[in-house]
């Protein structure tokens, strides 16, 4: 038998790092730091919100997904 693969999807993981308003620290890079992953629709059917590093900040922080 073959499996459906309709149920997992490709998904996109943005920073929220980019609308907080750009301070006096140098370490942030201009631009917006994007992750790709899958998820199984059936089984998480919201948004998915994953801390991850993110090089652009230089610290940890929350990705959230996008559509």
């Amino acid at each position: 038998m073959a499996k459906n693969k309709g149920s997992r999807i490709i998904i996109t993981l943005e920073c929220e790092c980019k609308n907080l308003a750009q301070t006096n620290d140098n370490k942030r890079k201009k631009g917006v730091f994007r992750y790709t992953s899958s998820k199984n629709r059936r089984n998480t059917p919201n948004r998915l919100e994953v801390n991850k590093f993110c090089p652009y900040c230089n610290k940890h922080c929350k990705f959230k997904e996008i559509k």
